[in-house]
């Protein structure tokens, strides 16, 4: 069943299974490699001023030197610029999200990864599944499954393009192939080296239902309702994601720990991005146009 998951993130994802670990989530992926990328003071991160912890967390813990680009939570070409000004001699890697989760806007990784040589970590907890999203553009990017999957808790998975250009520097029991009473240990082939833990067999069975379950056109499907929650928001409430992003659409809130909390008390579930005013809502597949009224009547 492991495999078979495997197999069908890399088919989703257009990499090889041997490209594919398993893991818990986005986080999870991001401490396996900033670990195994031996990192210390004497190199340069650069990230943004838009990520979530379970990237910044790892990225501190590894004592490099952190640079941040000020992006303001934009996309495109703005957030590309911005980010190719940190970056300098000692720049040995670029962790980023694909899309914010902050607003919505979308990261032109690819083109980072093109552009500048440097190896890019992704954080992928609000991409993959939202987008057709291609492993292969960057060097390594994390899942997150129960997010745009809509698989269980605990599944995830990291992509890495060049597997043996990684060290373990996590080694779990499901990732060798061998070992010494010694302790030392021959790694399994591939990303499979990597995997963290030993999902219950209800989890990895949920994983699986829920790549099989995803339909031919879903992204299409989230393109269009996250662009529909724009436009009736649009009239409402000052929209900072700007047209034709991902799924998540971001509006400014002068109270938004309180609105979230309203809102859910009439059955809309949105988040509160914490310090920031920001409410955000999730736009995906499953969105109909009557989840979105409710949405528009209960503000």
């Amino acid at each position: 069943e492991r495999e078979r998951a495997r197999a069908l993130l890399a088919t989703l994802l257009h990499v090889e299974p041997a490209q594919v670990a398993l893991t818990a989530s986005t986080a999870d992926g991001c401490q396996v490699v900033l670990a195994g990328l031996d990192l210390g003071p004497e190199d340069e991160i650069v990230t943004t001023d838009q990520e979530h912890f379970g990237l910044l967390g790892p990225v501190h813990a590894t004592g490099a030197s952190v640079r941040v680009a000020r992006i303001d939570g934009r996309g495109g070409d703005e957030a590309l610029a911005a980010i190719r000004a940190e970056i300098g001699p000692r720049t040995r890697l670029l962790a980023v999200s694909q899309v914010l989760w902050t607003t919505g806007e979308l990261l032109p990784v690819e083109a980072l990864r093109r552009e500048t040589g440097v190896p890019v970590l992704v954080d992928g907890a609000q991409s993959a599944g939202a987008l057709d999203v291609d492993g292969n553009a960057v060097d390594f990017l994390t899942v997150s499954a129960q997010k745009w999957l809509c698989a269980p808790e605990g599944t995830g998975a990291l992509i890495v393009r060049d597997p043996e250009a990684l060290a373990v520097a996590r080694p779990s029991y499901l990732g060798n192939a061998g070992y010494e009473p010694d302790g030392s240990f021959v790694p399994r082939p591939g990303a499979a080296r990597f995997d963290t833990i030993l999902a219950s067999a209800p989890a990895t069975a949920g994983l699986i239902a829920a790549l099989e379950g995803l339909p031919a056109d879903a992204f299409e499907r989230g393109r269009v309702a996250a662009a529909r929650c724009r436009e009736l928001l649009a009239g409402r409430v000052e929209v900072v994601t700007s047209p034709d992003q991902a799924g998540l659409v971001a509006w400014r809130d002068a109270d938004a720990a309180a609105s979230a909390e309203r809102l859910a008390e009439a059955g809309v579930i949105v988040r509160d991005i914490p310090g920031r005013g920001l409410l955000r809502a999730s736009c995906g597949w499953w969105t109909s146009d009557g989840d979105l009224d409710r949405l528009l009547a209960a503000l």
